[in-house]
């Protein structure tokens, strides 16, 4: 529902602008336009309240074409989605009741697509009356057609007769909340969190949140009044109209205005930073499901890497690894690995090739700088477990002609290279064959991996190889006490041997209960940089190997990442380093160190 109160530049908004501390650096707020009558319109007090906040307001109109959506995406830092009439209920496979109002199926077609589009992106949502019930149902939660039909209680008034600048009802926040902590200084503490004073014109409600989200506000009938990501995502929507407070002065609601703008904030710094770093993971299974027939050059749900996923999270780089899972030793069984292998190889070459506008392999540090430059995605090819050379030596070079820029020296289970975190002890660390191996790396310029082997292996690899190691996908011992984690001692023996160890973002490497989520990746970068220093840290996501968690569970979602590690006070330069830098400067190393 609106005010007729519109927009005019005459009113002075230039005051506001020029006085926010923010100004210079504002972020782009896309408003969502109402829409009837062939008239695009937008109420005054969602832009006054945007640029109180120390935002700029940029009107969404109605309009079908989704690259044209794309577009408005990558103009903005920020979407609130405004109110306005019902939402069509055939978009939520229902037939509709009595009690519906008027819908415009265009504007609901329209922002059902931009919300799913920009939360794919990451991009910061305030959804506000329609707007919270357009979010919810455009990420597949439920609305209430018409709340005194479907809820099955007594509902209070939630269509007030008050001026829409006065509040008529109360809402309980529970404590452990983000809307909790941006209205804890306005509302009122009570024993069950926190009550606020709301305004309420509505007669359709969320009745099931989105898978993701959780209820962070309820009336006193039980309806409720508002949603927040639970998966770290910046993204609350309210049932109440906010902006309709700031036209009488009262700024009681602007927590959630500045909390709008804040976000955007970090995320258009994200954004902007990811165009001047170079960004690489270095270690995806993706590789493991081509059989699947996926569609790498779509945004495929069972996968966790494509090509639209990296444009979405600015990841510029991934390492590809043809992944064997350890098995019998015999000489059959060898000389499956390594066709196997090199069939992986050739279907991840094969997938490059066939979309090659938007992706080509890279073989060195400087051909995924020059991909980014041609605003393609760099794919670089790794082996995990060298139980893929089976026991001819001469296939290390082989693959590293291949463009192979790592081996991890084994898997769960010991090969007949090395002991596995996971395995038996067989050799006590590399055996003589994998002596030899790790000095065949050093000289063909393959890097040698240490994930997933023993401390033994760990040790006789820092002692045997000739240039610095990398653990490209391995967490912290000292904060999840997993066998394949490596311990502090190994951090600082790694970092004094100039190597590189990337965190892996997996729940059970991250959390010994698996429960984890993104603040856990973000506490073993910290960890991993107080132990070894920020020269000697990256990242390794293992996605398609069952890495991700909740805020950073595909290349769409690294910027999450990016965005929490700004939080913490590191440098661009110093995330340009995590984000790939360190793990290239010694792939570079040891490739120049094979030309000697």
């Amino acid at each position: 529902m609106l005010q007729n109160d519109y927009y005019n530049i005459e009113k002075g908004y230039e005051g506001i602008i020029s006085s926010n501390p923010l100004f210079g650096q504002r972020p782009v707020i896309g408003v969502t336009a109402n829409f009837s009558d062939g008239n695009c319109s937008l109420a005054d007090g969602y832009v006054r309240s945007v640029l109180e906040a120390g935002g700029v307001p940029l009107l969404i109109p109605p309009y079908d074409n989704e690259e044209n959506l794309i577009h408005t995406l990558d103009a903005v830092d920020g979407i609130l989605l405004s109110g306005g009439g019902d939402i069509n209920p055939l978009f939520m496979g229902e037939e509709p009741l009595e009690e519906l109002h008027s819908i415009n199926h265009r504007r609901d077609r329209q922002e059902l697509l931009l919300v799913k589009l920009a939360a794919d992106r990451q991009i910061p949502v305030l959804g506000i009356c329609r707007g919270i019930q357009v979010m919810n149902v455009a990420l597949g939660g439920k609305v209430f057609q018409d709340i005194r039909k479907q809820s099955g209680t007594e509902c209070i008034k939630h269509d007030q007769e008050l001026n829409r600048s006065y509040p008529s009802h109360t809402v309980r926040i529970p404590s452990d909340s983000l809307l909790y902590k941006l209205f804890e200084k306005t509302g009122t503490v009570c024993h069950d969190g926190l009550s606020l004073l709301v305004n309420s014109f509505h007669h359709q409600a969320v009745s099931v949140p989105a898978p993701g989200f959780r209820v962070c506000a309820c009336s006193s009938d039980g309806i409720i009044e508002a949603i927040e990501s639970e998966q770290y995502k910046s993204m609350i929507g309210v049932q109440w109209h906010p902006e309709c407070m700031i036209l009488e002065g009262n700024k009681s609601m602007m927590p959630l205005f500045e909390w709008l703008v804040k976000e955007s904030l970090s995320f258009a710094r994200a954004r902007q930073m990811h165009q001047r770093i170079v960004s690489l993971d270095s270690h995806c299974d993706t590789p493991m499901f081509f059989d699947q027939n996926i569609r790498f050059n779509t945004r495929d749900s069972r996968i966790k890497v494509d090509i639209h996923k990296m444009y979405e999270g600015h990841l510029d780089g991934t390492i590809m690894v043809a992944y064997l899972k350890q098995e019998a030793r015999d000489r059959d069984a060898l000389q499956a690995a390594t066709a196997k292998a090199s069939s992986l190889l050739n279907q991840i070459e094969e997938m490059v090739a066939a979309n090659s506008p938007y992706v080509g392999i890279a073989y060195t540090p400087q051909d995924v700088s020059r991909l980014k430059r041609e605003n393609r995605k760099a794919i670089m090819l790794g082996i995990e477990n060298a139980y893929a050379i089976g026991s001819d030596i001469a296939n290390v070079e082989r693959f590293r002609e291949r463009g192979v820029v790592y081996m991890t020296l084994c898997h769960n289970g010991d090969n007949d290279v090395c002991d596995s975190a996971r395995g038996n002890r067989e050799h006590g660390g590399l055996s003589d064959f994998g002596r030899q191996v790790v000095r065949e790396m050093n000289r063909v310029g393959m890097m040698v991996d240490l994930s997933h082997a023993s401390e033994e292996s760990f040790y006789d690899a820092l002692k045997y190889s000739r240039t610095p190691i990398v653990c490209s996908h391995s967490s912290c011992r000292a904060l999840c006490n997993h066998p394949r984690n490596l311990t502090d001692e190994q951090l600082r023996a790694l970092a004094k041997a100039g190597g590189v160890a990337q965190v892996c973002i997996y729940g059970g490497f991250l959390r010994e209960d698996g429960k984890a989520g993104l603040p856990d990746v973000v506490a073993h970068i910290n960890h991993m940089v107080e132990i070894a220093g920020i020269d000697h840290v990256g990242i390794g996501t293992d996605f398609d190997g069952d890495g991700g968690v909740p805020g950073c569970d595909s290349a769409a979602e690294v910027i999450n990442l990016t965005r929490r590690l700004m939080a913490e006070g590191y440098s661009e330069e110093d995330i340009a380093k995590i984000w790939g830098g360190n793990f290239m400067r010694l792939m570079e190393a040891v490739q120049a160190d094979a030309m000697r």
